[in-house]
């Protein structure tokens, strides 16, 4: 099962048809959260302290688990984001603070380092940029960071589109060239497996 993780803010997002792109070519069930739709509950003391106690106790059975849980399950995770304020929309940060917990995404282990417990082997990031020569590493090596050193996932890919909003871009144009390499390179894993 992919796990979809859908951060695009505007219905007609450039950011999400390279995501449908990417899913259709990627042969397996969709489970898409859509991070507008989720409300949030205010992480704050009172907030870590009853998630610490729970978890402390073992009980990773409580509702407030549940993104956490389906995220640790997953055997791939999609992330379709686009590029925001030199980062990605806030919705993204509020949902990886609700799936990093103690003992469904990672552990600790006795030395003080992390050890991931997520199924997934690869997480897809997905992007879109108005200018060119963006730093994806504000957005996408957060990501990758969180995903290699906190949930033990070591297949971590990038796949963006830039330059949209120049005067005279050929939006239409980089969004075509952008698919066409996700189908090649999705094929080409295709043929690999056979």
């Amino acid at each position: 099962m992919i796990l979809f993780i859908n951060a695009c803010v505007r219905k007609e997002s450039r950011t999400m048809r390279l995501a449908e792109c990417l899913l259709e070519t990627a042969g397996d069930e969709v489970v898409q959260i859509d991070l507008s739709a989720l409300v949030y509950p205010t992480v704050n003391e009172a907030f870590l302290d009853r998630r610490d106690a729970l978890t402390a106790e073992g009980d990773t059975s409580d509702a407030s688990f549940t993104l956490a849980r389906r995220f640790a399950s997953a055997d791939r995770i999609v992330i379709a984001a686009p590029y925001w304020d030199l980062s990605f929309p806030a919705s993204l940060k509020q949902y990886l603070e609700q799936i990093n917990v103690t003992g469904i995404t990672f552990e600790y282990l006795p030395d003080g380092t992390a050890r991931g417990l997520c199924r997934a082997k690869r997480l897809d990031y997905v992007t879109t940029a108005g200018g060119m020569n963006v730093p994806f590493s504000f957005g996408y090596g957060y990501v990758k960071s969180l995903a290699q050193t906190l949930y033990g996932i070591g297949d971590v890919r990038l796949w963006e589109a830039q330059g949209l909003d120049i005067d005279g871009a050929d939006v239409e144009g980089i969004l075509a060239e952008a698919m066409e390499k996700i189908a090649r390179e999705q094929g080409k894993e295709t043929d690999d497996e056979r």
